[in-house]
């Protein structure tokens, strides 16, 4: 069965809206006996809840651990497994970066380099002002190369774009990034043969970095990873005739959004930005994604207390969504960041559909356990949007 094919099909216009609060790696595991969600004050959260259909999402299937790119397209019913995005590109187009079809980028981080170990992956989040002035000097001081130019874009805080423009570059190469710190840096490896080339440009560009920076305490390497050329993906105004829009704060999830037609609506850097954008240009779009960043970033650093107080100030903020009076409101999560791993990891998300048209169970609070006991189950992510669309009434019957 060809789900996308089916739900686009069976997609029609209407002036009902949508709203997807995507609350980045929520699903957590226990420390002393609570998950940050149980551990969190979320009167709103509980009380949406109390008056919706709950269930948990898988974003691939179960056990798979996904990164944020696959996690997404799953949220705005794209195979996950049949659109590969690398990193890079997600997040060149968040930062503006123009990509051509001669172009190759990687997200980059900064990172520390002390005694041959990476000792920390993000070189303590170095701000971003810092990340500017590295890239400025990296880009002056990289050394001249015949038919191929590389250029770094600062994103926010360690995090960067690197372009490699040239012929014929090729995105089938490993990440140069260990992914787990005190452990030596790692150089990237060609997929195919014909990408042999590519990889020795990268691994030459990763060395006289690392040149050029070690003279600095912190940022004085980078780790790259999510090589990747422009890809082909039919839009969401194309496959279920939305008016959709993204409100987000990080390049990576602007960059995914613009990849897939949504409007990149302006906001500032606070919590509070992203709400007051969706109030002002709610007339304007029919499919909201608005996306928090901090309950993400808490976890992978392991900061239990800082993740469990990102869920209270998000939950502080459900009524004004409430008070636009949307035809749908989703609240859930591309991907679990238990702050136990410090990493995303394989666990289910909560996730909870408020709307007229949908049956309210016995869910109480909004936690992993109790939506777990939730009327529409467990099932794969890929499935919340033909549930919103239709909740929405944007889908007509299929077949006779």
């Amino acid at each position: 069965m060809n789900q996308e094919r089916i739900v686009s099909e069976v997609s029609i216009q209407s002036d009902s809206k949508i709203i997807l609060l995507v609350m980045d790696g929520l699903g957590g595991l226990p420390v002393q006996g609570k998950t940050e969600l149980e551990a969190a004050n979320t009167p709103h959260l509980d009380h949406l809840a109390a008056k919706s259909a709950c269930g948990l999402t898988d974003p691939v299937f179960m056990g798979i651990t996904p990164g944020s790119g696959p996690a997404h397209l799953a949220l705005f019913g794209y195979d996950p497994t049949q659109y590969i995005l690398g990193r890079g590109i997600l997040e060149a187009l968040g930062s503006d970066v123009e990509v051509g079809k001669n172009d190759l980028v990687a997200r980059g981080n900064f990172a520390t380099l002390k005694d041959d170990l990476i000792v920390d992956r993000r070189a303590g989040r170095i701000p971003t002002e810092e990340n500017a002035a590295l890239c400025q000097r990296l880009n002056n001081a990289l050394k001249a190369r015949i038919g191929l130019k590389i250029t770094l874009y600062p994103a926010k805080e360690h995090r960067f774009v690197v372009k490699f423009s040239g012929e014929e570059l090729s995105d089938a190469l490993t990440d140069a990034d260990p992914q787990k710190e005190n452990t030596p840096r790692v150089y990237t490896s060609p997929l195919c043969p014909e990408a042999a080339k590519t990889a020795q440009i990268v691994n030459d560009f990763l060395d006289e970095v690392t040149d050029i920076l070690k003279d600095l305490p912190r940022a004085n390497t980078v780790l790259l990873r999510g090589f990747s050329k422009y890809p082909t993906i039919p839009t969401l105004v194309e496959l279920f005739k939305l008016r959709p829009a993204a409100i987000a704060n990080y390049p990576m999830y602007k960059g995914l959004a613009r990849l897939v037609g949504m409007e990149i609506l302006k906001a500032g850097q606070n919590l509070s930005d992203l709400f007051d954008a969706a109030e002002k240009h709610y007339k304007d779009h029919d499919f909201f994604y608005i996306h928090v960043k901090k309950t993400d970033s808490a976890g992978e650093d392991g900061n239990f207390k800082a993740k469990k107080e990102a869920i209270e100030e998000t939950d502080s903020y459900i009524p004004r969504l409430l008070a636009l009076k949307p035809d749908v409101l989703v609240v859930t999560s591309d991907h679990s960041t238990p702050s136990l791993l410090k990493s995303h990891s394989w666990h289910p998300n909560p996730f909870l559909l408020f709307s007229e048209n949908a049956i309210a169970d016995k869910v109480m609070t909004f936690t992993e356990k109790e939506c777990s006991q939730g009327y529409l189950g467990r099932f794969q992510a890929i499935y919340a949007m033909p549930l919103m669309l239709a909740h929405a009434r944007k889908l007509k019957k299929f077949g006779a």
